[in-house]
């Protein structure tokens, strides 16, 4: 089941997608027992929005393929390593990734594959983990290298406004087995490689941030991005595609 979140009327709205259409579902799905009104929308003439709610927490994990690890020149963690984004960051499909041009130009995505948490979560185990997610999305970790280096920690680099892309909806029925993740730059790939290379898996990552904090329906967990990432500039177009959810497409200006 593919759930996205869109703007209607003027409000954000959630639907469930059904080929070339939206079937609008009565409030958030996760809270109406996805009920729908039978309303049908044509997916080409409404505008996507990040599928998370306003009070999502969005939680990354860093370092977690080793190829990436190793081209950044940071060494392999032990454990998961956590760090956020800022909400004011996220964009949805099709929105511009925005140069801070008067910061910084030394600027990368990063193709991610995202947890989508659908109940409360706190001390879970490994072996229960699973029974959190709702399901998955694509993520763009947008980062400024040069502030990432310079400052030490990453806060600063992979918060600026626009930085966080999202979508294009929630895939409930997906399960990480091995699908390939590749990002490309106008066509050209950049990364690409399968989810079964990360050195932390989604039970593990869920059990390792619940034992530190409460996680709630619709907090994202991004789950590291592979080798090969590289400057975007004013003009490029960035498309991350994971097998079994979707495309993810954002212009850069």
């Amino acid at each position: 089941m593919k759930i996205a979140k869109f703007a209607y009327k003027g409000v954000p709205a959630w639907g469930l997608v059904d080929g070339p259409e939206l079937v609008l579902f009565k409030g958030h799905p996760l809270f109406n027992n996805y009920e729908t009104t039978g309303d049908r929308l044509a997916l080409k003439d409404v505008q996507l929005m990040p599928p998370v709610l306003p009070t999502t927490k969005i939680l990354c994990i860093g370092k977690n393929y080793q190829d990436h690890a190793d081209e950044m020149g940071l060494g392999t963690p032990d454990e998961p390593l956590i760090f956020f984004k800022p909400t004011s960051a996220l964009i949805g499909p099709e929105e511009a990734i925005v140069i801070p041009s008067k910061v910084t130009t030394d600027v990368d995505p990063e193709g991610e594959l995202v947890i989508v948490i659908g109940q409360l979560a706190k001390n879970v185990s490994e072996e229960e983990a699973m029974d959190y997610v709702w399901g998955y999305t694509i993520g763009n970790d947008v980062s400024a290298r040069d502030i990432q280096f310079r400052d030490g920690q990453w806060a600063r680099a992979k918060g600026f406004d626009t930085f966080c892309p999202l979508g294009p909806w929630i895939e409930t029925e997906f399960i990480p087995d091995g699908q390939i993740l590749e990002t490309r730059v106008d066509g050209e790939i950049r990364q690409k490689a399968s989810n079964e290379l990360m050195l932390f898996s989604v039970p593990q990552i869920i059990a390792h941030v619940t034992a530190a904090m409460t996680l709630l329906p619709g907090d994202v967990i991004f789950t590291g991005t592979p080798a090969g990432v590289g400057r975007i500039e004013p003009g490029n177009v960035v498309e991350i595609e994971i097998e079994g959810i979707g495309v993810l497409r954002n212009p850069v200006s």
